[in-house]
C-alpha cells in the first residue's frame, strides 16, 4: 500500500505539466512528453510554455509547472481526455461515457488526435436515435467527422417520420432553414441513388435469366433435356440442374413455338427474339452449332451491320446494348463458377 502511494507521488512529481480544467477546480498533473507525443496541438502549445519556464527559471525566477488549460468541457470530460491520451490508440480500448462522448468528440478535434475522434465517433454513432440524430448531425457537420454524419444521414432515412416529430427537428425548422433545407436535399439524394441501385439491380437480373437461358438453348439443342433434343437423336432422360428454373421453362416454349402458326402469336416472338439472341453471342464456326436458324441470323446479322455503317437505327443500338450486357453477363458469371469450383477444389 505506502509502495503504491509513493510510487503515485514520485509519478505526480516527475510530471512537468499540470492540466487544468474549465472550473479551475481540477489540476491534473502530467507529462509533456506523453501530450506532445499524442497531440500536435498540444505540442505547439508546450514549446511555447515551456519555452517561457524555462527563460523564467534561468531569470531567476521560480521554477514552476507549465499550465494548459482545457476550456469548454466538463472536468470529469477533460480528466477522461487526458486519461486516453495516456493509454494511446494502441492501448485497451476503454469504454466511452455516453455523456462525455460528445465533449470528448470536440477535444479530439480540436486537439487532432484522430484515432481518439473515430473512437468516439464509433461510441456516438452506437447510441443514435431519433431523439439525438439532429443534434448529433450537426455535431458531426462541426467536428468534421464524416462517418459520423453518414450514420446520421441513414438513421434519418430510415426513421425520418419519427424524427420529424422530435423536438430537436422542429427547432430546427424554426431557427435553421437553411440545416433543414439540406438535409432534406441529402435525404432526397440518397433515395434517388437508392432507387438507381434497385433499377440497376433488376436490369442486371434480366441480363442473368437471358445469359442462363442462352446456356440452356444451347444445352438443349445439342445434348436434349427430358422432352426436347436434337433432330435425329433422343433427349435425356434426366433433367439437368437448371430444369427448374430455365430449361423446363423454355422447353415448353420451344414446343409451343414448333407447333403454332399463329403469326402475331406474342410466346412465338419471344423464341425469335431468344434465337437472335443466340445468333448475335454465338463464337462456334459455321456449320458446327446445332441451334435452329443460327446461321441464318448470323448472315441478316453481318447484312445488318454492313447497311448499319452508313446510318445507324435506334432499335440497332438498343440491340446492340442488350447483346453486350448480356455477353457482360455471361462472362461475370462463368467466372463465378470457376471461382466456386476451385474453392471446392481447395
Amino acid at each position: 500500500m505506502c509502495e503504491g502511494v509513493r510510487a503515485a507521488g514520485d509519478a505526480a512529481a516527475a510530471a512537468d505539466v499540470d492540466v487544468i480544467t474549465s472550473s479551475g477546480r481540477r489540476r491534473i498533473p502530467a507529462h509533456s512528453t506523453v501530450l506532445a507525443s499524442a497531440s500536435p496541438v498540444l505540442e505547439s502549445i508546450l514549446q511555447h510554455r515551456l519555452k517561457k519556464e524555462r527563460d523564467a527559471a534561468a531569470a531567476g525566477g521560480k521554477v514552476r509547472r507549465a499550465v494548459v488549460r482545457i476550456r469548454g468541457v466538463t472536468d470529469d470530460a477533460a480528466a477522461a481526455f487526458v486519461r486516453l491520451l495516456y493509454a494511446g490508440s494502441s492501448g485497451d480500448e476503454e469504454e466511452i461515457d455516453e455523456k462525455s462522448a460528445a465533449q470528448m468528440l470536440v477535444l479530439a478535434h480540436a486537439y487532432r488526435v484522430p484515432w481518439l475522434k473515430r473512437r468516439c465517433e464509433g461510441a456516438i454513432g452506437s447510441r443514435l436515435t431519433a431523439e439525438s440524430v439532429v443534434d448529433t448531425m450537426q455535431l458531426a457537420a462541426l467536428c468534421d467527422a464524416p462517418q459520423l454524419h453518414l450514420r446520421c444521414t441513414r438513421l434519418l432515412a430510415k426513421e425520418f417520420k419519427a424524427v420529424e416529430k422530435t423536438e430537436a427537428w422542429r427547432f430546427l425548422q424554426e431557427n435553421d432553414p437553411w440545416l433543414e433545407l439540406d438535409i432534406l436535399q441529402r435525404l432526397h439524394d440518397a433515395d434517388l441513388r437508392r432507387r438507381k441501385w434497385r433499377r440497376k439491380r433488376a436490369e442486371q437480373g434480366v441480363y442473368v435469366e437471358l445469359s442462363e437461358a442462352m446456356d440452356c438453348l444451347s444445352h438443349i439443342c445439342t445434348e436434349g433435356c427430358t422432352e426436347v433434343g436434337p433432330v435425329g437423336r433422343a433427349p435425356a432422360a434426366a433433367p439437368c440442374p437448371a430444369y427448374a428454373t430455365a430449361c423446363r421453362g423454355l422447353q415448353l416454349l420451344i414446343r409451343h413455338f414448333s407447333r403454332c402458326h399463329r403469326t402475331s402469336c406474342s410466346r412465338c416472338q419471344r423464341m425469335w427474339q431468344l434465337l437472335r439472341l443466340h445468333a448475335a453471342l454465338c463464337d462456334l464456326p459455321d456449320g458446327h452449332c446445332n441451334t435452329p436458324l443460327c446461321m441464318q441470323f448470323r448472315r441478316k446479322e453481318e447484312k445488318a451491320a454492313a447497311k448499319a455503317k452508313a446510318k445507324a437505327g435506334d432499335d440497332d443500338d438498343k440491340w446492340g446494348l442488350l447483346v453486350k450486357k448480356v455477353r457482360v453477363a455471361r462472362a461475370m458469371s462463368s467466372l463465378g463458377k470457376r471461382r466456386q469450383m476451385s474453392c471446392s477444389q481447395c
